[in-house]
């Protein structure tokens, strides 16, 4: 797999730095799970993107044209004592050999350190507001060259918000980044069709968690991207259900979101699928809704169309189906207007995807939607919730909640789906489903 260029990204977000700069990055904590047990840990994004490195306790800094040396690393020192109990470090002669840092200290020396690094620049690039302990660290740093000024120290005169080009330059994925994330998707295409095959009533939706875990594990990745949602019959009308606790029941439906990271790069998958392996008649009109509203937002994917088209096609597509089903009265475009169908369907068609599952990038630029370019990853995911308690449908669509999401990848010429391994179609997904081992044996067994 080609490797991931972090030195050309840090030369990139410093040229357009520009001379007389400093950006400063910290790393994520480590949080405390319960008592003395640690969440495991996971680097923070922006951190990871411009350094590979994936331990806690350090500080990146950039400083555009510096004659020593453009890339300092603050990290942990070697410590055997620490690795024999936590594990080991990279500490500052690795990271200056693995890393590419110009320069690597130890991080409790950045407080005598880093407010010379940072003396005489024009400009403070970090990530203003997001972490107000780092905030005030920095501003001790810039004080402390404050307080020096009488003997000619020439404190930094503005601070500016890093965050904005940095997550443009995320936005736009290379080709080692799309790799990573087409292997995410495939690998999480495979749970996904096993849970089909292992789907039967009687089963927990714990279990077909487990199944998706087994499968991401077995083909290399360790970590779901985000907490798995699977949710069966009027579960699926949560749209952040993560309890998983719920039993699946015969002439219901289960909807699985869920996706696999791989070398910090996510997938985002979500099938609607019958638990017994066939589509009642309204689930059946239902499911054809979604899955031709995310058809017809798919078309919309190329360059130079707009992010706001993708919604669009879907809405439209939704709104005709449910005045078909005679779940909506009125004209097409009154009913638009008014957003009626966000009784049924309450939230956007789809989200940047990335190192982060809702990914960093505006949908806006100067007041307008964004416009689409090659290298981008984005989900396209309408959905239809008709909840247990929803009396402006008919009794017989109440308790159906469908969602269909891919992965897309906009290319020169249009799209790519990330995710394609995965049917959709209610053929595709009731043709495998009938392929499960468990279903195989019960037929047997019913035979005898």
């Amino acid at each position: 797999m080609q490797a991931i260029n972090f030195v050309a990204r840090r030369k990139r977000l410093m040229q357009w730095m520009g001379p007389n700069s400093v950006a400063i990055l910290p790393a994520s904590s480590e949080k405390i799970r319960s008592h003395d047990v640690h969440y495991h840990f996971r680097q923070d994004n922006d951190f990871w993107y411009l350094t590979g490195f994936a331990e806690p306790e350090a500080v990146a800094v950039l400083i555009p044209g510096r004659k020593h040396g453009e890339f300092i690393l603050f990290n942990r020192e070697k410590d055997k004592t620490q690795e024999i109990w936590h594990g080991l470090r990279l500490g500052q002669d690795a990271a200056i050999e693995e890393l590419g840092a110009d320069d690597a200290f130890p991080i409790n020396d950045i407080d005598d350190i880093l407010p010379g690094l940072m003396e005489g620049r024009e400009r403070i690039y970090f990530a203003l507001g997001m972490n107000p302990d780092f905030d005030q660290k920095v501003m001790e740093w810039r004080n402390q060259i404050q307080a020096q000024v009488k003997r000619g120290a020439e404190p930094p005169g503005e601070m500016v918000d890093l965050r904005h080009h940095l997550h443009e330059m995320r936005l736009i994925k290379s080709a080692a980044e799309i790799q990573r994330m087409r292997y995410a998707a495939k690998t999480s295409a495979k749970a996904h069709c096993a849970l089909m095959q292992a789907c039967e009533p009687g089963l927990k939706e714990l279990d077909m968690e487990a199944e998706l875990q087994y499968h991401y594990a077995k083909n290399g990745c360790r970590f779901a991207a985000y907490p798995s949602i699977v949710a069966a019959g009027d579960n699926a009308n949560i749209l952040h259900y993560v309890e998983n606790s719920g039993e699946l029941t015969d002439g219901e439906l289960l909807l699985t979101d869920a996706g696999c990271e791989f070398e910090h790069y996510a997938s985002d998958i979500t099938r609607t699928i019958p638990i017994n392996g066939a589509f009642n008649k309204e689930q059946a009109a239902l499911y054809d809704i979604v899955l031709e509203a995310q058809l017809k937002a798919i078309e919309m994917i190329k360059p130079g169309n707009h992010w706001n088209q993708i919604h669009d096609a879907a809405v439209r597509v939704i709104t005709q189906g449910l005045i078909d089903l005679k779940i909506l009265k009125g004209s097409l475009e009154s009913l638009i207007e008014r957003g009626a169908y966000r009784d049924f369907y309450m939230h956007k068609t789809g989200h940047w995807i990335g190192l982060d599952v809702h990914d960093v990038g505006d949908y806006q630029v100067h007041g307008q939607p964004r416009v689409l370019e090659s290298g981008m990853v984005l989900t396209v995911e309408p959905g239809l919730y008709i909840a247990k308690d929803n009396t402006k449908a008919a009794k017989k669509w109440r308790g159906i909640g469908i969602r269909i999401e891919d992965d897309i990848l906009v290319t020169k010429k249009g799209y790519d789906i990330l995710s394609k391994d995965v049917p959709k179609t209610r053929e595709d997904i009731e043709a495998l489903m009938s392929k499960g081992t468990n279903k195989d044996k019960s037929k047997n067994k019913s035979k005898k």
